[in-house]
């Protein structure tokens, strides 16, 4: 069976920049192992498996542990696949998820994800080995699916080292521990780290933006808000407070196209 690949970076208007994530475009659904063992083969954060589906797609995203309910780059990467290469001839790229429905809409350099709104909450039931990772302690705790950690300042963002061996004490299937402030010339700035996960700090993040919008919004009484993603890579994402749904935008850029043979 030979299947078509693309390899996306995602968030950025560069190549090695940005977050890589595989899209594969098929007929039908294969067995979940064999895209669990696409995905390890393929050894990037995300790879988004889509078929067509009535006026749209569904899609599916598989890490090289487990399947994720949400991902926003790979989704991303996806339509920039679907817009670019496969000429798809609508604006606006319809997808059914595990998250219910999403949209992907198409500009001449943005993609704007319309995802499903997660505003975390504070809470105090957080794992000791989190705190003990970090080793910085952090202004306030929250929880959605992530346990959201808030510092000071930017600087601390930027030189925070978590303890990997210590995190990957836990399990937070499917989420992980994202570290955010506000942002020297940006509104707010953030990092990704996913326990026991073969990519430990996520390069970008779409997904947990989807808790940072509605945070920072409310901190900072803004809809609108520009914001970086400060791993090595660097990802930048054009933000929007909608209510119910967040609106999260990027470029992409394709690094590889190919053709898997299994």
């Amino acid at each position: 069976m030979r299947l078509p690949i693309f390899q996306v970076d995602a968030f950025t208007d560069k190549v090695f920049g940005g977050n890589p994530a595989a899209v594969c475009p098929l007929e039908r659904w294969l067995p979940d192992d064999v895209m669990l063992r696409i995905a390890v083969e393929n050894s990037v954060a995300e790879t988004a498996f889509f078929i067509s589906l009535g006026d749209g797609f569904e899609i599916r995203w598989f890490t090289p542990e487990i399947e994720m309910d949400l991902c926003g780059h790979a989704t991303l990467a996806t339509a920039h696949v679907i817009a670019r290469h496969l000429s798809y001839p609508k604006s606006s790229i319809k997808f059914e998820s595990k998250s219910g429905g999403l949209t992907v809409e198409v500009e001449e350099k943005l993609l704007m994800l319309n995802f499903p709104s997660r505003m975390p909450e504070p809470t105090v039931d957080v794992p000791q080995e989190i705190l003990d990772s970090i080793q910085v302690k952090p202004v306030e705790v929250l929880k959605s699916r992530d346990y959201v950690l808030v510092f000071e300042n930017e600087e601390i963002i930027r030189n925070l080292a978590p303890r990997q061996n210590i995190l990957d004490q836990i399990n937070l299937d499917p989420g992980g521990v994202v570290v955010t402030a506000r942002g020297r010339d940006v509104d707010f700035v953030s990092r990704y780290f996913t326990p026991q996960s073969t990519i430990f700090e996520d390069p970008v993040t779409g997904s947990a933006h989807c808790s940072l919008i509605p945070y920072w919004s409310e901190k900072l009484d803004k809809e609108s808000m520009l914001a970086l993603q400060l791993s090595k890579r660097i990802g930048k994402l054009f933000c929007k407070n909608a209510g119910d749904r967040v609106l999260i935008a990027g470029e992409a850029v394709t690094y590889l196209e190919g053709t898997i043979t299994i």
